[in-house]
């Protein structure tokens, strides 16, 4: 465990990817295969669950640090981080137990789910006592579930194909897919050539680039596809062996989430891979993704639920065709197979080929793009025709064209601390609008669109303009506005304001208005009158 907690606070001091990357490497070229495995578990999003009441983590930490509740939660508001608060207020390490590795920490925490209150508590408590400071804070975040990094997979694949000399593209197929640390081993989730998990196993997802300068500069429009940018979930249909996966981009087996596309066993066939946007689709067209997010964090899936939020599946590439591996031939091959594909069977319900825009010119681009919107889309991809499907977010071959996001002038009423490199400073804020009684209404959250200096700044005013404290958030003087920028606009029952706004952030700090001047909830509602549901 000292090893990997030494990994994990060199890697939160630095935002050099190059020294990321470096110390990724050492770590798998130098710990044992598994704790390499159990890290790889960590930094691919993997979190076991051992069970454990947060508020009981809280009382026991309270009494062996000897502290009345008040003082604990005093100092949980100033840190923000429990794991962190735990780690800073309990004595120093009194035993002198032998090091254990941080697999064999996992081994440990593994039989916690399987005992009672009681033996939990003597179990923790000789972890703690076991531990440094720094152990126990990445001991606590694994525990609860809580533990982050901030290390891209393409960061962790980078490193992990310098210290085992495989090729990365390789590398990034093999960690995707339905494995865990209980079922497999190092040596055969990297080295082995047969995998038991090969019919569920996705491709890593290709990802575009931001246009960022004239698309003129791309060249020739005839060596281009134009597609519209769906709104949706970006996923992977993959049928294998008589059985259907369907992957998200985010790495989540969501086959269950999707039932009107499990007839797709019978009518694709064995090895076929689809890259495709499940989008809310009704009546031949796209509808608001809003709608779509209604049923995604269900646990049970209802007709009701089903019927009224409808699905389509719009197919733009062919990843596996027969088992063979398409993904080195151009774009331009691999959409004439899709079409023979999917134009051949008739019986594909709400599967269809996504269309292709035509234009003649880069002008008639520019012309369509600002009714990217209206159609229910983020805009164009821009696909070179000869191009090969790659790994990750890749330069060259495909562009995203994105409309300009839907915007409003809010000002800050609360903050809470960040977490990590950012633990002593408030970066999480909460933006509202007035109504029209003159009350200010929280309407979204924001994390991101600022610069170094400027959180620094916010942070300074913050600190001396606190006026309530509610748990780890406070109020704050309303004084500062921001331009916030999002994506999609929804009505929504759970939000104070009543609408709900699509990844939300800080375009600029708006230090030419006052409060007074921010937008209102009115202007709020005309743009979901004009854009949303």
């Amino acid at each position: 465990m000292k090893r990997f907690s030494e990994l994990f606070s060199e890697l939160d001091r630095t935002n050099k990817t190059n020294t990321k990357v470096s110390l990724l490497k050492n770590y798998f070229m130098t710990a044992t295969d598994e704790d390499k495995l159990w890290a790889l578990t960590l930094f691919t999003g993997r979190r076991p669950s051992f069970k454990i009441n947060r508020k009981q983590v809280r009382e026991w930490a309270t009494e062996v640090a000897q502290i009345p509740e008040w003082l604990f939660q005093e100092s949980y508001q100033n840190v923000g981080d429990l794991g962190e608060t735990i780690s800073l207020l309990l004595p120093p390490t009194r035993t002198q137990e032998p090091e254990r590795s941080l697999s064999e920490w996992f081994d440990y925490l593994g039989k916690l789910p399987s005992m009672d209150e009681e033996k939990k508590k003597e179990m923790l408590l000789a972890a703690w006592e076991a531990l440094s400071p720094q152990e126990i804070f990445v001991f606590n975040k694994l525990l609860m579930g809580s533990f982050r990094i901030g290390v891209s997979q393409s960061l962790v694949v980078r490193a992990l194909a310098e210290a085992t000399g495989q090729p990365t593209n390789v590398l990034a197929h093999r960690i995707m897919g339905d494995w865990n640390p209980d079922s497999t081993n190092f040596y055969n989730l990297i080295h082995a050539e047969n995998l038991q998990d090969q019919d569920s196993r996705p491709y890593p997802f290709y990802l575009a680039y931001p246009i960022e300068a004239d698309i003129a500069d791309l060249g020739e429009p005839e060596e281009w596809f134009a597609e519209w940018k769906w709104d949706g979930i970006r996923s992977q249909i993959i049928v294998r062996n008589q059985a259907l996966f369907i992957w998200t981009r985010g790495e989540e087996l969501a086959t269950e989430k999707f039932p009107e596309l499990h007839f797709l066993v019978e009518r694709l066939p064995h090895g076929t891979v689809l890259d495709a946007e499940i989008v809310a689709w009704a009546d031949g067209k796209p509808l608001p993704f809003q709608l779509l997010q209604t049923r995604i964090g269900r646990k049970s899936l209802t007709k009701k639920t089903l019927s009224e939020a409808p699905i389509g599946l719009l197919v733009y590439d062919l990843l596996e065709w027969k088992g063979q591996d398409l993904r080195e031939k151009p774009i331009e091959y691999r959409r004439s197979l899709m079409e023979q594909l999917l134009n051949a069977d008739p019986f594909l319900g709400p599967v269809q080929l996504s269309p292709l825009i035509e234009f003649s010119s880069w002008d008639d681009l520019r012309e369509l793009h600002p009714d990217s919107r209206s159609r229910q889309a983020e805009g164009f991809m821009l696909k070179r025709k000869s191009g090969p499907y790659r790994v990750g977010r890749k330069k060259g071959d495909w562009w995203k064209w994105k409309v300009d996001p839907l915007t409003i002038d809010a000002v800050l009423i609360y903050a809470q601390r960040g977490s990590g490199r950012r633990a002593e400073q408030y970066t999480d804020y909460t933006f509202a609008l007035w109504d029209q009684n003159g009350k200010l209404i929280p309407f979204a959250k924001a994390y991101s669109g600022l610069t170094d200096k400027e959180i620094g700044q916010v942070d300074y005013f913050i600190k001396r303009n606190i006026v309530e404290k509610f748990g780890p958030v406070r109020t704050v003087k309303p004084e500062l506005v921001f331009e916030i920028g999002f994506e999609g606009i929804g009505a929504s029952s759970r939000h104070k304001s009543g609408i709900a706004v699509r990844f939300p952030r800080i375009l600029r700090w708006r230090k030419d208005k006052t409060a007074q001047e921010a937008d209102t909830l009115d202007s709020l509602k005309q743009l979901l009158v004009q854009y949303g549901l």
